[in-house]
């Protein structure tokens, strides 16, 4: 948001540069990252089709991966690990035509950014959030500008979902200011989630190409998330409202990218007083069953992060 800020002017003074910039066009929208928790897929790990779609490294991946047609967050994996994906929407208009974007659009006036962010995820996937959080305003002068590459003839004849929700800078000329946020889901619902046209679930590390700067924006909010997982509660918005403590530890390893030492792991947790043991243990197990715990709910959505550079 500094980028946004000119120089504060003098005493009835005008800040430099500010006078002529008033009358360009400057458009508001609201996008959102939308983050789900699910087995990897088998081989390669990308979304199928909608990789070879997008071209670049994730059709690279794809064109080694066995064909599992339209691959969803809810593919089965190959070891069973837990993995971080996210919804990407196919542009059907210049600029970037055919390339993959974040959901989202120009603010409707009649939303406030929250309603507007919670808007863009239920159009997108249907899904309410288990969390949602402003992660950060992206403004920089000439964002919706860059040359777009050449346009995918299929790419045209869209669905309206597409239209909708990669609107966000159709207007090349215009300048953009995008709030942007981000948002879990439950694994459970997102397991359930039907891909539409021009929509695609895609592992986070392996991404195709986005377009303008919303490669930059995924990565901010990864490491929002990363760092806020080891101070917060977060990590309860993709999970049931009971649980066990391997899998909150599963839940940690997909989103840290490491894996944990479950001792340890249960340490910490003990020491940090922020789950409850319910008295209850998980049924339907061939071993002994583990107890199920709650997250303390006096425990708030704590945030901090340095902005992105």
């Amino acid at each position: 948001m500094s980028d946004e800020a000119g120089a504060a002017p003098g005493a009835g003074g005008t800040a430099p540069g500010l006078a002529g910039a008033a009358s360009a066009p400057v458009q508001l929208a609201v996008s959102t990252v939308i983050l789900a928790l699910q087995p990897d897929e088998a081989a390669a790990g990308v979304a199928g089709a909608g990789a070879s779609e997008a071209g670049g490294e994730a059709a690279d991946a794809a064109a080694s991966a066995s064909d599992t047609g339209e691959a969803g967050p809810g593919v089965a994996a190959a070891d069973g690990r837990l993995r971080l994906w996210l919804p990407l929407v196919r542009r059907i208009r210049a600029p970037y035509r055919g390339l993959f974007a974040l959901p989202g659009g120009p603010l409707p006036p009649e939303l406030s950014l929250e309603e507007a962010a919670a808007f863009t995820l239920r159009d997108a996937t249907g899904l309410v959030p288990g969390y949602l959080e402003q992660l950060y305003a992206f403004g920089r002068v000439h964002r919706g500008q860059a040359p777009a590459p050449a346009d995918d003839a299929e790419a045209a004849s869209g669905s309206e979902t597409a239209s909708r929700a990669s609107a966000e800078e159709d207007a090349a000329a215009e300048r953009v200011v995008s709030v942007v946020y981000w948002a879990s889901v439950p694994s459970a619902q997102a397991a359930q989630v039907l891909e539409e046209e021009n929509v695609r679930w895609f592992p986070v590390d392996r991404l195709p190409r986005l377009a303008f700067d919303h490669r930059e924006i995924v990565d901010y909010a990864l490491t929002r998330l990363r760092a806020k997982v080891e101070y917060s509660r977060v990590a309860h918005s993709f999970l049931d409202e009971e649980f066990t403590l391997a899998q909150l530890r599963e839940v940690y390893e997909a989103i840290l990218g490491r894996s944990l030492d479950p001792a340890n792991f249960r340490r910490r947790v003990a020491a940090s007083r922020a789950v409850i043991d319910t008295g209850r243990r998980l049924t339907g197990t061939p071993h002994r069953p583990p107890r199920l715990y709650r997250y303390d709910d006096s425990l708030a959505f704590a945030d901090s992060a340095p902005p992105p550079q």
